[in-house]
């Protein structure tokens, strides 16, 4: 069914989570304590990225020796994927679970269908995300995009991680394929992390929260007064023509991160 009105709240302790699969599939705020970490409006939250992180160069990517163009959407490229821009369905839903769908269409050319599992516990959010195929095999990445509320009240967030690297940005905002030692910030940069994303947000003298993923690629986005944002994903911008992760019969495309957080 197509639910793109409701919104599914998650509880667990004093937490609480809201999904809204109307709205691209994102969570429209987290409360610990009663006090809201995430940024408030139809576009922040959190939305899923997929098919594609970040920006595409000029909207066009490869596969094989097909050319595919996407929309715009940032000109002069194309950015976030078209999931965020979707109804998703309600799979199944429970206290402190939801399960929830995407089934992929125009302007992306291949079929497939994205799940995303969102859990809640007391001190935790775990989002996990896969596209699959019952067709073509196509190229795809996997990532989220969190709007962190920089200040809860007291004094502003601090960003605390050790990336191996920082790929150098380019002035059309991309990679361009070198890599070179972390810069400081304000950042809208990608940074490889091969032991996994590990960066933790400190409110100092309230909470620290850590968000961490297998996957070793992390875009940090801090250039806004209001938020603060620490992206996990399979890959880096323009990863669907520079490191491309196929999506085929046999295999999907998984990813996963989670979110713990502790009282100060």
């Amino acid at each position: 069914m197509n639910v793109s009105d409701e919104t599914i709240t998650l509880t667990a302790g004093d937490a609480e989570l809201t999904v809204l699969p109307g709205n691209g599939g994102r969570l429209g705020g987290l409360r610990v304590g009663g006090v809201e970490l995430l940024r408030q409006g139809d576009r922040y939250g959190c939305f899923p990225m997929v098919p594609w992180c970040g920006r595409i160069r000029e909207g066009r990517f490869m596969d094989g020796a097909v050319v595919h163009q996407m929309p715009l959407n940032s000109p002069p490229h194309a950015i976030h994927g078209t999931a965020r821009d979707g109804a998703w369905n309600i799979a199944r839903t429970t206290a402190d679970e939801a399960v929830i769908t995407y089934d992929l269409a125009d302007p992306w050319p291949y079929p497939g269908r994205v799940t995303q599992v969102v859990g809640l516990t007391e001190d935790s959010v775990t989002l996990t995300m896969s596209v699959e195929t019952s067709e073509s095999s196509f190229p795809a990445q996997i990532g989220w995009h969190p709007w962190f509320n920089r200040n809860l009240g007291g004094e502003d967030v601090r960003i605390d991680f050790s990336p191996s690297w920082q790929e150098e940005r380019g002035d059309d905002h991309l990679p361009t394929g070198n890599r070179v030692d972390p810069r400081p910030g304000p950042w809208d940069d990608c940074f490889g992390m091969p032991g996994g994303v590990d960066v933790t947000l400190t409110w100092p003298g309230q909470l620290a929260l850590t968000v961490t993923s297998p996957e070793q690629w992390v875009v940090v986005y801090d250039e806004q007064d209001a938020a603060v944002c620490v992206e996990p994903q399979t890959g880096p911008p323009n990863g669907l023509n520079t490191l491309p992760r196929l999506v085929t019969l046999l295999e999907p495309l998984e990813a996963t991160t989670t979110w713990s957080w502790r009282r100060l």
